[in-house]
């Protein structure tokens, strides 16, 4: 992805920033003066910054248990804040700023101490092609100094205490990251998703995994469910409990908060209250896949047997069976139970034992 040029700027160092990127850092600092930029600031202290780093990684470290890098700092202060705080993970983005500001935990402070020996001089390393390991080695006060008697930075440092100190953007650099401001973010964005699937191999769905979810629209399969459940009974698979047509809550098997999708093999009825309980766990695979799969064997049959779910299904399979293969393997006509939930459990069975390795916890419902 090329980045828009300029006369005055040395745009070949900007492309440059994340050319050697080992750890998380530098795309949460560099998002997080871009977040400046776009609020109107051209100076802001450390401490800002790093508040809006931790903001910006908790969802997908709190909600998906995404890996950051080795031994990651900012990966730590968010499991830290989870534990100690009753922040939730799509919570709102000032909410969690107001208790990053707030919070007065030693561990806390720690990393966001450690967090900024290093990032906030080393992003522009790139604009810094004469230094070598010996110049990075000299103590920040002094590093801070030397990289501000050089030209044509994106910032500049002031009031160097700490996490009090200042990073200062240049006027030019400041007028070029305000005007391509949303050509910069989505060229950060490919990369930080580019090195977060590095780091998570076994995680589908990363790019969905980076920010909370605007809208899940489940329109179609509660319509589906719901016309089943006027054809005949249909029970919940964790409590037992027979379900109303205006009751129905669509409960995703494999949490969605891993998975990133809203997949039709995958979703399943349940109840409001369960669903709240079941939260973002896996069901304990030994006592619930028999019956998941059975409830799932019982919707297909009925849909081949029944014009209306067939058609109610055919809606469904619009949006929610985007794997063409899949949706033949699972859904063709004249399968046996054995053969449909052997199909299944393939699909299945991979995803679910992903999720596991890194550690969503098995849950299962202890009734109301």
């Amino acid at each position: 992805m090329n980045l828009p040029g300029s006369d005055r700027l040395d745009i070949q160092y900007l492309n440059r920033l994340f050319d050697n990127t080992s750890e998380c850092y530098k795309f949460f600092w560099f998002h997080a003066i871009l977040t400046e930029i776009r609020a109107g600031h051209s100076s802001c202290t450390f401490e800002t910054l790093i508040d809006s780093m931790i903001a910006e990684a908790w969802y997908m470290v709190s909600e998906y248990h995404l890996n950051l890098g080795p031994a990651d700092n900012l990966e730590r202060v968010c499991n830290r804040i989870h534990e100690i705080s009753n922040l939730l993970p799509a919570d709102d983005r000032s909410k969690i700023l107001a208790y990053i500001r707030d919070c007065d935990d030693s561990e806390v402070s720690g990393c966001k101490r450690t967090l900024i020996q290093n990032v906030p001089y080393r992003l522009q390393a790139p604009f810094l092609p004469d230094f070598r390991g010996k110049d990075w080695n000299v103590g920040t006060r002094k590093l801070a100094e030397e990289i501000n008697r050089r030209e044509r930075l994106i910032y500049y440092f002031s009031e160097i205490s700490g996490l009090s100190t200042r990073i200062n953007i240049s006027d030019e650099w400041m007028e070029y990251l305000t005007v391509n401001g949303d050509i910069i973010e989505g060229w950060l964005r490919y990369n930080m998703i580019q090195y977060l699937q590095r780091r998570n191999p076994s995680v589908p769905g990363i790019a969905d995994k980076v920010e909370p979810p605007k809208e899940r629209k489940l329109d179609e399969v509660k319509k589906f469910w719901r016309l089943e459940t006027a054809i005949e009974p249909v029970r919940d698979i964790y409590g037992d409990v027979e379900l109303g047509a205006r009751d129905i809550s669509i409960d995703h098997f494999v949490p969605w908060s891993y998975v990133a999708h809203d997949e039709f093999w995958n979703l399943l009825p349940t109840t409001r209250s369960i669903n709240s309980s079941k939260s973002n766990n896996l069901p304990e695979w030994n006592e619930y896949w028999s019956r998941m799969s059975g409830q799932a064997y019982r919707s297909y049959t009925l849909m081949w047997e029944n014009d209306m779910l067939h058609e109610a299904f055919n809606k469904c399979a619009d949006h929610h069976l985007n794997d063409i293969n899949i949706r033949h393997r699972l859904y063709r006509e004249g399968q046996s139970q054995d053969e449909f939930c052997g199909e299944l459990k393939t699909v299945m069975l991979p995803v679910y034992q992903s999720a596991k390795n890194v550690g969503f916890r098995e849950w299962r419902y202890s009734g109301a």
